[in-house]
């Protein structure tokens, strides 16, 4: 079976075993360690250059647009060197996009796509957004600090446009598959990694477990998935891996028995509203681990030494009302909490994961060091340079 790549992996190099046979134009992270400025907890650094994005927005031309289309026409052209060909071997090809990371410059057709579109404005912060964990990471992040009120309009509107450029680079891969007469006999899974903010609570980019942030598109046609079928069941990326094995018909074996995971392909069939999905956050801009357990309508945060949040995501999909200050939830607080730690223990998980980040900052000269060289953005593209500042 061959599983090739083309566009962002994210992995420390293209010489490592990652499971693909071969990677085209891969973008792995800078010099093989990434971001090491994010590691810097207690306390959080503020990022110099973080309200730069102000300058990064409107009609323009980027090393990211060209990234994708180079991305889009070698994706073509493998399609189509697959048409005609006899095998009983499956395959799998990830195609993947940078866009919409910024920067958000766009060519002048796709922002004019939005020119007279009444386009929702960022949100602004009420006392859900004022929670202290989400203060420190605005605070870590000043970004919006930067913005005029017509900027942020500016960047909305950019962000929208670069997501339908995404997609009509999306749309040129799919006609692939269709003129290589592929479609009837290759399942198609389109999702993401993250969100962005887009400047909802004053708050930018990724980092936080709010729908905005921590929701992503999940889209699959192909043989086995029911045609115009709206599913309800929570998932999460944790699916892809037992999704993938069923796609290509390898299955769970016995290595994969304890995957927490399940099949898209029968959650597709079978919807469960119920299910319990548990996500967790370190990363860059936490201030101490942030865990998030989604079940049915309602969705609990625990904020390591920070108080949690609760949210009817029904009644409230923007996340405006924290139901966790209304005393008339204190038993469902006590609740989910319990079950979070029927899961794990979420003060010792943070510890763990800050030793482990110090110990990259204390790997690439300590934290004087790191700080002094700064932060970049973005990952350069590649054969571009990162901008630290």
């Amino acid at each position: 079976m061959r599983v090739e790549s083309v566009g962002k992996l994210h992995y420390r190099n293209a010489e490592d075993d990652t499971g693909f046979d071969r990677q085209h134009l891969p973008m792995h992270v800078v010099e093989g360690v990434g971001a090491v400025f994010g590691a810097l907890k207690d306390p959080l650094p503020i990022r110099r250059g973080a309200g730069k994005l102000r300058n990064k927005i409107g009609v323009g031309i980027s090393a990211y647009i060209n990234y994708d289309t180079q991305i889009t026409e070698l994706a073509c052209k493998w399609l189509e060197n697959r048409k005609g060909l006899e095998s009983d071997k499956p395959w799998v090809f990830f195609v993947s996009f940078v866009a919409p990371h910024p920067p958000w410059f766009v060519p002048q057709e796709f922002f004019d796509l939005y020119r007279d579109v009444d386009l929702p404005c960022a949100k602004p912060a009420v006392p859900a957004d004022e929670h202290p964990w989400l203060e420190a990471r605005r605070v870590s992040y000043p970004i919006d600090d930067a913005f005029t009120e017509e900027q942020r309009k500016v960047a909305i509107r950019s962000y929208y446009a670069f997501t339908s450029l995404m997609d009509a680079n999306v749309g040129r891969v799919l006609s692939a598959l269709a003129g290589a007469d592929l479609v009837d006999s290759t399942r198609v899974i389109y999702t993401s990694d993250h969100g962005e903010n887009l400047g909802n609570g004053r708050l930018w980019g990724k980092g936080t477990l709010s729908e905005d942030s921590g929701g992503v598109p999940l889209i699959m046609a192909g043989p086995g998935v029911p045609v115009g079928h709206t599913a309800i069941t929570p998932v999460s990326l944790i699916d892809m891996y037992p999704t993938v094995l069923e796609a290509t018909g390898i299955g769970s074996g016995a290595a994969e028995a304890d995957v927490d995971g399940l099949s898209l392909f029968a959650l597709a069939q079978h919807d469960q509203p119920e299910r319990t999905l548990l996500t967790q956050y370190h990363g860059s801009g936490a201030a101490t681990g942030a865990f998030m357990l989604r079940k049915g309508r309602y969705k609990y945060l625990y904020y390591v030494g920070y108080r949690p949040q609760l949210f009817d995501l029904a009644a409230d999909p923007d996340e405006r009302y924290d139901l966790a200050l209304d005393a008339k939830y204190s038993d469902m607080l006590r609740g989910f909490e319990l079950e979070l730690r029927k899961y794990l223990d979420p003060e010792a998980v943070d510890a763990l994961a800050k030793a482990d980040q110090r110990a990259i900052v204390e790997r690439n000269g300590g934290r004087a060091a790191v700080e002094m060289r700064g932060s970049f953005g973005t990952t350069p593209a590649p054969g571009e340079k990162p901008e630290f500042e």
